[in-house]
């Protein structure tokens, strides 16, 4: 008797599954969504690839903080309410995220997906309308709403990677799931000094500002419907059997408050839950700021900093590719999280003393480019870190808490940051970076080399 595939997946949900099902439902999967899984896994133009959905948010993160000494003359306005529009990211982030991810984790993928991609359209059309120099609460009321949906974006890749993806792939997935955060945040630091130019002229910044907002208001407006006609929430079979299990068991309410428990009393998750958050709460402080850095050595250069966060975004991503494939290849978790961190250390004590002692901003570039590399590049590594450190739990909500941590570090490190600028100079207010990253490199190395999930793997290779 020839057995169809509903017939494999009632089996699997009815939990008495033969080896033979098992098997066979392994092959199913291969024929029948292989190409649709690798369709989101591979860089290309599908819309079922969240990359785009996570760019068009991320790119709005720090499109004024880049031309901040612009922004500030057309609304009339101080840096440091420049600097919130890229800081509301963060104090929205802390309270919306535990909602956030308890419906990622009841809902689904598509939910969380078509509710952030709604919300950033919505803002994205307010912020059309906030042109004019009397409009600046107009536009932070724009950028808030964009600011609320990331909560909805932010924790997605991990959990996508490992809804559609094996074991053995979900380092790759992810990493380049996080590619298309870091792809919008790279926009945002290119196109704004390019749209928005400084000029005496206060209407031909407001030009230049109105096609930045309609060109970003058309772009989310494009990809909402792309995913509502395309976007699929999980794929028909699950990709193994483990992670069939998992979605039975997180179908119910109240598995995300046990998960929050289990969370918050893993202490080698939270060990790299505060050394996660200095990584990225650094990263936010130079990303939000580096603008008012740049302009200190070089002044009229609003496109350079813009062109160096670039740099910083590019290499990042290169690094998130590359940390990607490591960890799949050589499965060393905690070796390859340990070495990124600590050549982010580095990078930022050369960071530090480059930029006080050269006078050619080309080199900037080259050591803001290595700075990239891995403290950017550090972001797809610490999700599957995290969730090594606390599989079974959903990567949704050990993704979620990560990011909550890198908000508030991102607020309080970017406060004292900008006041260390202002106050002692940029020459104190690295080091006063430089000793934070050493106290995450410490907290990396301490944390216990616990990789559940490839138990789990290498059980599941043995019993074939």
């Amino acid at each position: 008797m020839v057995k169809s595939s509903a017939d494999y997946v009632k089996a699997m949900e009815s939990n008495v599954q033969s080896n033979q099902d098992v098997k066979m439902i392994q092959i199913l999967d291969d024929f029948q969504i292989e190409g649709f899984r690798y369709k989101i896994k591979m860089i290309d133009l599908d819309p079922s690839n969240l990359k785009f959905k996570s760019a068009s948010n991320s790119m709005q993160w720090i499109q004024y903080s880049i031309i901040a000494n612009i922004v500030t003359i057309y609304y009339n306005v101080s840096t440091f309410s420049v600097d919130m529009t890229s800081m509301i990211y963060m104090i929205t982030y802390i309270p919306f995220i535990f909602p956030a991810s308890y419906l990622l984790d009841r809902f689904g993928l598509r939910f969380a997906v078509l509710t952030g991609a709604i919300g950033t359209m919505t803002g994205s059309w307010i912020k059309v309308f906030s042109v004019s120099p009397d409009r600046f609460w107009v536009t932070f009321i724009g950028q808030t709403f964009v600011a609320v949906s990331q909560t909805f974006i932010l924790s997605v890749p991990a959990r996508l990677a490992a809804v559609w993806f094996d074991l053995n792939q979900v380092s790759s997935a992810c990493s380049i799931g996080v590619f298309g955060n870091q792809l919008g945040i790279a926009i945002g630091f290119l196109f704004p000094p390019m749209l928005v130019q400084n000029n005496e002229d206060i209407s031909q910044i407001g030009r230049g500002l109105h096609a930045m907002f309609y060109i970003v208001a058309a772009f989310t407006t494009i990809i909402l419907v792309l995913i509502l006609l395309f976007f699929k929430s999980k794929p028909p079979l699950p990709p193994n059997q483990a992670q069939a299990q998992i979605q039975r068991e997180n179908e119910t309410p109240k598995r995300f408050f046990i998960s929050m428990k289990k969370l918050i009393t893993n202490v080698g998750y939270l060990l790299l839950l505060f050394s996660y958050g200095i990584n990225v709460g650094v990263f936010y402080a130079i990303s939000t700021l580096l603008n008012q850095i740049i302009l200190q050595y070089f002044p009229n250069h609003e496109k350079d900093a813009g062109r160096i966060g670039l740099t910083i975004i590019c290499a990042g991503m290169l690094g998130s590719v590359v940390c990607g494939i490591v960890l799949d290849k050589t499965r060393k978790f905690k070796e390859t999280t340990s070495g990124v961190y600590l050549f982010s250390f580095l990078g930022i004590i050369i960071f530090t003393f480059t930029l006080m002692s050269t006078n050619q901003i080309f080199t900037i570039y080259i050591i803001a480019g290595t700075l990239g590399f891995f403290m950017t590049g550090y972001l797809p590594v610490g999700f599957e870190f995290a969730a090594e450190l606390t599989y079974p739990e959903p990567e949704g909500t050990s993704a979620g808490l990560l990011n909550a941590m890198c908000q508030v570090f991102g607020i309080i490190f970017t406060t004292i940051y900008g006041y260390f600028l202002h106050v002692w100079g940029d020459f104190w207010a690295n080091i006063f970076l430089c000793i934070v990253l050493a106290l995450g490199s410490f907290l990396t190395i301490i944390i216990p080399n616990d990789l559940r999930r490839q138990k789990v793997l290498k059980n599941s290779i043995v019993e074939d």
